[in-house]
């Protein structure tokens, strides 16, 4: 029988967000994410061979926390009318938290330079606005929240803007109420 495996990867990965958050993904080293953990570099190896494979195991992460946390909210909604989006703008009411900001920062950069990182961002924004648009009663008024509640994310996650926080409940007020709103004609037909 083998030895039981005491490094838990989660440990790995969490360490690995550190060193984003503090050095950015391109300075991000498997010998900094090991001295994080405070574990081998060949601990780090044995889970995530490349510093490549640790960067996608931090993003895929990532993007199974966001999945989740909006399921969650969404069940907890009253109403299901325009459940994706109402959920969306329910998660973004509260502003990020200050420690995950540098962690965005540098995870986008990663995604940004490296295609196959970009490829999986924009199938996780694909599935999010088609659920976004079949569970909503006014599909061009949710595409266009959406858009809004990814636009407020960008700039507070990117730490591009700072709201006020009267000015920020407003906003996300005004967000809730594109859900419902009747967006003009489009001569163009789109």
């Amino acid at each position: 029988m083998g030895r039981k495996r005491v490094i838990d990867q989660q440990a790995i990965l969490d360490a690995g967000e550190a060193v984003v958050a503090r050095l950015g993904a391109a300075s991000l080293t498997l010998d900094a994410v090991a001295a994080e953990a405070g574990i081998s570099k060949a601990s780090v190896i044995y889970d995530f061979k490349t510093k490549q494979a640790l960067i996608e195991a931090i993003v895929e992460r990532a993007f199974r926390r966001d999945r989740e946390h909006h399921a969650a909210v969404e069940a907890d909604l009253a109403s299901s009318d325009s459940l994706a989006i109402r959920g969306r703008i329910k998660v973004a009411a509260e502003p990020p938290p200050e420690e995950f900001k540098p962690v965005a920062l540098g995870l986008s950069v990663a995604m940004t330079l490296d295609p196959e990182l970009r490829t999986r961002m924009q199938k996780s924004q694909a599935e999010t606005i088609n659920r976004i648009i079949e569970t909503a009663s006014s599909p061009r008024s949710a595409l266009l929240a959406y858009l809004a509640v990814e636009g407020l994310k960008f700039l507070e996650y990117l730490d591009f803007h700072h709201f006020d926080p009267a000015d920020r409940a407003g906003i996300i007020r005004d967000i809730d109420w594109l859900v419902t709103a009747t967006p003009p004609d489009d001569k163009a037909g789109r």
